[in-house]
C-alpha cells in the first residue's frame, strides 16, 4: 500500500495504556466523526497494546479478550468504519507484546490474516521480546510479506524504536513508517530530547514511508505516579504544546493523538484542529525541514509555492535566544535580488508582512513561533 502523505488518527496507548474496551473505543470514534477530528484528517483510530488475551486458541489463533471487548473486534471495526474512519491494532514481532501479551513471531501470516479479517487498515508493530538471533531487518519484512499476502491494504507502521539504524533500511523493508524514537513522555524534556534525536534523521522520510517520531501528548493530563493507566509525566504548558505540535507538523510525522478526546481544553483541541499546521504537516511534496543559519530557525519547502518557517525556542522562558533571527541569505533570498518574504501566522491565520533582508521575533521559552511564507516579487 502507497501512503501518500503521513497518517493522522488517534491511539489509545499514552492515556490508557491496559484501560482499554469496546465503549471507550466506541466513544472516541464518535468524537472523531463528530467533532471536526476526522474532517481535519483524522482517520485512523488504533487500538494499541493489551486488547487480547493472554493466550492463543487452541488452534494458535489471537482472540480478543473477552471482558474489554465482548462482541469481537470486528464488531469494533464494523463500528469505526460505519463512522467514515479507519481502523488500527498493534502486534508485536517478539514471542511477547511489550505487555506480554501473545506476539507475532512465528505466526506473522495467520496473524496478518486475522487483522485482515477482523477488517484492519492500519496496523502497529511492536519490537519487545524479540528473538536476538533475528534482526529487525527480517521480523519487518516478514510482517510486510504477510500483510501484502492477506489481500487487504493495510498500513504498516514498524515500531522498533530507532534501533538498528532503521531510518536507513525501513522503506525497503516495506514498512509505511518507522519509529525512530524511544517512547515518549508527557513532559517538555522528553518531547524536546526526541527533537534534538531526529535532526540528522529528517532526509530518510518521503512519500510512502514516514519518520516516526512518536505520538502526540497534546491535550493529556500530568500522570506523576505507577498506579493506574497512562504515560508518566508531570505535563506541558500551552506554549510547550505549541512547540510539540508545530514541531512534529514541520518535520512530517504521523499525527496520532493520545489525549483523552472525551476530555480535553479547548486549547487543546483548538491546536490538534489547527488547519494551517495540518496542511504544513500534510504537505504532498513531503520535504524535510532544514536548519536555516540560526540555532533555531527552521525552514521547508511546501508545495505551490509556499515555504513554511518555524522557531523553536529550548530555553526556559527568559533565557538564551531572547530574539529568533532568520537572514534571508540562509534561504536563497540574497540581498537585492528584487524578492522578500511574505509571512503570515500559522497559528491565528494573520498577515504579519512582507520582509526583505530578515525577520526577527521574540519567541517564549519553550514556545515557538509559525509561519506560512511565500516568496513575493518587492514593489
Amino acid at each position: 500500500m502507497f501512503v501518500k502523505k503521513p497518517p493522522m488518527g488517534w491511539n489509545s496507548w499514552n492515556t490508557f495504556t491496559h484501560a482499554i474496551n469496546e465503549e471507550l473505543i466506541m466513544q472516541t470514534a464518535d468524537i472523531m466523526a463528530n467533532e471536526g477530528y476526522l474532517e481535519a484528517g483524522y482517520e485512523y483510530l488504533v487500538i494499541d497494546d493489551c486488547w487480547s488475551e493472554r493466550e492463543r486458541d487452541k488452534n494458535g489463533n489471537l482472540v480478543a479478550d473477552h471482558e474489554k471487548f465482548p462482541h469481537g473486534m470486528k464488531y469494533v471495526a464494523d463500528y469505526v468504519h460505519s463512522k467514515g474512519l479507519k481502523f488500527g491494532m498493534y502486534s508485536c514481532d517478539g514471542i511477547l507484546t511489550c505487555a506480554g501479551y501473545p506476539g507475532s513471531f512465528g505466526h506473522e501470516f495467520e496473524d496478518a490474516k486475522y487483522f485482515a479479517e477482523v477488517g484492519v487498515d492500519y496496523l502497529k508493530y511492536d519490537n519487545c521480546y524479540k528473538v536476538a538471533s533475528v534482526p529487525n531487518t527480517t521480523t519487518y519484512q516478514k510482517m510486510a510479506l504477510a500483510l501484502k499476502a492477506s489481500g487487504r491494504d493495510i498500513v504498516f507502521s514498524a515500531c522498533n524504536w530507532g534501533t538498528e539504524d532503521v531510518h536507513t533500511w525501513a522503506r525497503s523493508r516495506g514498512t509505511d513508517l518507522f519509529r525512530s524514537t524511544g517512547d515518549i513522555f508527557n513532559h517538555f524534556e522528553s518531547m524536546q530530547n526526541i527533537a534534538d534525536s531526529q535532526k540528522d534523521k529528517l532526509a530518510f522520510a518521503g512519500p510512502g514511508c514516514y519518520n516516526d517520531v512518536d505520538m502526540l501528548v497534546v491535550g493529556m493530563k500530568p500522570k506523576t505516579d505507577e498506579s493506574g493507566a497512562g504515560v508518566q509525566g508531570d505535563g506541558m504548558t500551552e506554549g510547550e504544546q505549541r512547540y510539540h505540535f508545530a514541531w512534529w507538523c514541520m518535520v512530517g510525522s504521523p499525527l496520532m493523538m493520545g489525549c483523552d478526546l472525551r476530555d480535553v481544553s479547548d486549547e487543546a483541541k483548538k491546536l490538534m484542529l489547527n488547519k494551517n499546521l495540518i496542511r504544513i504537516n500534510q504537505d504532498i511534496e513531503c520535504r524535510p525541514p532544514y536548519m536555516a543559519g540560526h540555532k533555531n530557525a527552521w525552514f521547508r519547502n511546501l508545495s505551490n509555492n509556499e515555504y513554511a518557517l518555524g522557531f523553536f525556542n529550548d530555553a526556559e522562558d527568559g533565557g538564551w535566544p531572547p530574539v529568533s533571527y532568520l537572514s534571508f541569505n540562509e534561504i536563497g533570498l540574497t540581498p537585492n535580488c528584487g524578492y522578500g518574504l511574505e509571512l503570515t501566522d500559522a497559528f491565528t491565520g494573520e498577515k504579519v508582512g512582507v520582509f526583505e533582508h530578515d525577520f526577527k521575533v521574540k519567541v517564549p521559552g519553550h514556545d515557538c513561533a509559525m509561519y506560512l511564507a511565500k516568496v513575493v516579487k518587492l514593489s
